[in-house]
């Protein structure tokens, strides 16, 4: 595998180097934590797994995490489930994130952008000044550190006042997008008991005002532990009978009040996919993103107060708790409310360009969508600020990097980064001193052992494994929810070898150091013993102009055998006939391999996803083996739940 692409994509400049923020970092842990002072990027990485209490001790004086009280020590215990983090210290996030506030009160901390594209500021004194109006309301509600307080918000200035308020408070933060319906919310919500909901009215998205009354009237019945409704009016509406206004709560010139809080006091809660049972309901603890954050924001993806940094997401997915946390480094953040292609497929250049981001993330998905267009963004658009393009949510397949090289431009650093909604961080990605080879991701993150390993549990190099962690990191979850013995936990990550994090993905650790993500490992394709990812297959195939998005599943047969179909969504106009049937086989056979050319090829109406956008595999699998669409899947976490129907008959069809 690492002899593929032996020559770099991009390299960055030895000026860039110097400047990079872990350059500096690994110059003064050096001189303050022997670290080593030579050999770059790999061996501060090596010693970051190595020491990892000194490394940690470091970030957190790099960054100057502000402890009210002390740490008795960087790490208690360390086994996995289970390790204590700064054992003894308190802190507060939302204190760390609005520091800027004293040195840039008029400087933009969030642009706000809807789908006018016209960027809004909201300056930091502005943004410390909200957040300090409303923790002292939410003090005034009865609300007290532990307690939950939900946001059903879009990516709108006031979500980001909400966490931060919430957190000042020592609150426990929870929220889901107003595209999620109201079965989606309350299989997240109920599981919380939140006592405060912050809700719009209404959302729009492609051009389109979407009234969401309805369903917010229904999350208030359903959900009994309420004690307050907040109302904003994002479509102009009233306030309902007895909901409390925004404006009202957040009036006040009030100085922001942060209760200090143990280390791993719970800051959030994030939902799993959860396309079977009901969500998993993740916590993660406010030192513990704060450190991670701190370091992946300022040490990887190299941000700072000179940057703007823009990241397509929505409040339903861990990117937008990321994105957040931008403001940690002091940096400016984009919130951009609307649809990822309005008016057209060049949406999120035209926002990149016009709020000056520096540090742009999108989807995978979206950067192979604006090759199939025949976009020219570097062309059409002023992206000279754009340092570096970021992508997530599936592997950027190689023509998506030729593609960013190509048409954005030559001297371009692009971050394919993977982690998880479990850790709300990356467990491989952005490095800005290292070259960047197309199809991979440029190393593991600091203090990040990341191994990938075959069934027994031995290290593999330049071969397929799963993707194991064998350290623990600050963001792992502290528990999750309604998990009282840790069972369920446990069970998610630490039963296939004990004590060991298996995050479910298949990986290549090359012997250069580069990371290669081959698709979720509880979905391999598996023929005649020979286990590949299928991302490899959707790569090679949706390269075809014909074929608009492909989901591949191996199923298992009950006499032994293994069927493995092809499901194909057409672009417009496009016709499966014999020809492109040919084509498809002729290009797996050639660029994945001969053995896992599908057994069929099937044309389906779409591809169904989870709500944050990823194909869902396992869930199809089940129903083509015959499991009932109830028992198979939550249809509340499915984008287009009909589309399952079709595989449902299939897999009837089939028994």
């Amino acid at each position: 595998m690492s002899t593929v692409n032996p020559q770099p994509l991009w390299q960055p400049d030895q000026e860039s180097v110097a400047k990079a923020q872990v350059t500096r970092f690994q110059s003064w842990a050096a001189a303050h934590h022997g670290a080593p002072a030579d050999g770059g990027y790999a061996a501060l990485h090596r010693w970051s797994v190595e020491e990892l209490d000194t490394f940690w001790k470091a970030v957190t004086e790099w960054f100057d995490v502000r402890f009210t009280t002390p740490y008795t020590r960087v790490l208690g215990d360390r086994s996995m489930p289970g390790a204590q983090w700064f054992p003894g210290a308190t802190l507060n996030y939302a204190e760390h994130a609005l520091r800027a506030a004293a040195t840039r009160p008029g400087e933009p901390a969030l642009l706000h952008v809807d789908e006018s594209h016209d960027p809004r500021p909201v300056t930091w004194a502005g943004l410390r000044r909200q957040v300090g109006s409303l923790a002292a309301e939410l003090r005034a509600l009865g609300v007290r550190p532990g307690d939950r307080v939900s946001g059903y918000l879009p990516n709108i200035p006031e979500a980001v006042v909400a966490l931060l308020a919430t957190a000042a408070v020592g609150a426990v933060w929870t929220s889901c997008a107003p595209d999620f319906g109201a079965r989606s919310v309350l299989d997240r919500f109920q599981q919380v008991e939140p006592v405060v909901l912050f809700t719009v009215d209404g959302y729009r998205y492609g051009g389109k005002e979407h009234d969401r009354r309805e369903t917010v009237a229904e999350l208030r019945r359903e959900l009994p532990t309420l004690r307050a409704v907040v109302h904003i009016p994002l479509l102009g509406t009233d306030a309902p009978a007895g909901a409390l206004t925004w404006e009202s709560l957040t009036a006040k010139d009030t100085e922001p009040v942060f209760e200090q809080v143990p280390f791993d006091h719970p800051l959030w809660v994030l939902y799993s996919s959860g396309t079977t049972g009901l969500p998993k309901a993740i916590v993660q603890s406010q030192g513990g993103i704060l450190v991670e954050h701190l370091k992946q924001l300022g040490l990887h993806c190299d941000l700072g107060p000179e940057d703007r940094f823009f990241w397509y997401t929505s409040t339903g997915w861990m990117m937008w708790n990321f994105l957040v946390s931008g403001l940690l480094t002091g940096t400016t953040i984009v919130l951009y409310d609307g649809s990822p292609g309005f008016p057209d497929t060049g949406a999120q250049w035209r926002i990149a360009e016009r709020t000056g981001a520096t540090l742009y993330g999108t989807s995978a998905a979206y950067v192979m969508a604006c090759r199939k267009a025949g976009l020219h963004p570097g062309r059409d658009h002023d992206l000279s600020r754009v340092r570096c393009v970021a992508t997530t949510g599936s592997p950027l397949p190689p023509d998506g990097f030729r593609w960013l090289h190509d048409e954005v431009r030559p001297d371009l650093w692009i971050a394919s980064v993977s982690g998880g909604t479990d850790v709300c961080s990356c467990f491989a990605g952005a490095v800005p001193t290292l070259p960047v080879h197309i199809g991979e991701l440029q190393a593991p993150g600091l203090g990040t052992d990341l191994q990938s390993w075959d069934p027994a549990g031995e290290p593999l190099t330049d071969e397929v494994g799963e993707l194991v962690v064998t350290n623990p990191m600050p963001s792992m979850p502290i528990r999750f929810w309604n998990d009282p013995d840790g069972s369920r936990y446990h069970d998610s990550y630490f039963s296939t070898y004990p004590g060991v994090w298996r995050h479910g993905d298949w990986i290549t650790l090359t012997s250069r150091g580069s990371v290669i993500i081959h698709g979720r490992s509880d979905s391999t394709l598996n023929r005649q013993g020979v286990r590949m990812g299928s991302a490899d297959i959707y790569e090679a195939v949706e390269r075809l102009p014909e074929i608009k998005e492909s989901l591949v599943i191996g199923v298992e047969e009950p006499d032994g055998g293994y069927w493995m179909p092809l499901f194909v969504h057409l672009a417009p106009g496009a016709v499966l006939d014999q020809a492109l049937l040919d084509r498809v086989k002729r290009t797996i056979r050639e660029e994945c391999s001969p053995r896992h050319v599908p057994d069929e090829i099937i044309e389906v109406p779409g591809i169904p996803h989870t709500l944050t956008g990823k194909r869902i595999e396992v869930p199809v699998k089940r129903l083509l083996q015959g499991t009932p669409l109830d028992k198979a899947v939550n249809p509340g976490s499915i984008d287009h739940v009909d589309l399952l129907r079709f595989y449902e008959n299939l897999g009837r069809a089939r028994a």
